[in-house]
């Protein structure tokens, strides 16, 4: 069955799963996020988190499909614009560096690539804005290896598409990929990045407004 992998935008959002849209873990500082919870209002919260990055700084997620099934999704922002992150005990990210967030592929469509051609796809963009580099906090020791939603990625899944340990810790340890050591020329990036996707498409949304 076809794959293809499409932007976030405020129109295919409710594509992602219900509970990761009523997830606010990584977009509001935990203090915000337990009155969000309380007041029902955490899929408000999410949408107004992903309108905000895209209009302040553009593309922030993608959604994978099989064939017309939405089966999993990635979300990517600035530090500054991850309140959770500051709670890290491997805080702060890099600076020259993008934080991978909400990770998510189906239970059933797990073990067939479709996560590392989301990281991918990732990398696809992140590079051609001219970023140096992706980090993401990992769970050295996740619960279950069944657990349908899970808030931190595991580390060892990060380590096997190509993320390195920069500052270790016995649970969450902060994680690393080079974008240009891994990619050492523009020119070469459709190329180098084909051939790890393989048969993926990868289609960039463009947010419909911009800041001036």
């Amino acid at each position: 069955m076809s794959r293809r992998v499409v932007g976030v935008t405020l129109d295919n959002l409710e594509q992602l799963p219900l509970h990761c849209r009523r997830c606010v873990y990584w977009e509001l500082a935990p203090h915000l996020k337990q009155q969000a919870e309380e007041f029902g209002e955490t899929e408000v919260e999410k949408e107004a988190w992903v309108s905000g990055v895209l209009l302040e700084w553009g593309s922030c997620g993608r959604i994978i499909y099989s064939g017309n099934l939405p089966v999993g999704f990635v979300l990517y922002a600035p530090p500054s614009a991850v309140p959770r992150s500051d709670a890290f005990p491997t805080s702060p990210p890099s600076p020259d560096a993008v934080l991978l967030t909400s990770f998510y592929v189906a239970p059933e469509f797990r073990g067939g690539g479709l996560g590392r051609a989301l990281v991918q796809a990732v990398a696809k963009d992140l590079t051609r804005r001219g970023v140096r580099a992706i980090e993401a906090f990992g769970d050295a020791e996740p619960e279950t290896e069944s657990d349908t939603h899970v808030c931190v990625v595991p580390a060892a899944f990060l380590q096997s598409v190509g993320f390195k340990t920069v500052r270790p810790h016995p649970r969450w340890p902060r994680l690393r990929l080079e974008l240009r050591s891994a990619i050492s020329w523009k020119e070469d990036v459709e190329a180098a990045l084909e051939k790890l996707l393989g048969q993926v498409s990868v289609t960039t949304a463009t947010p419909s407004t911009t800041r001036a």
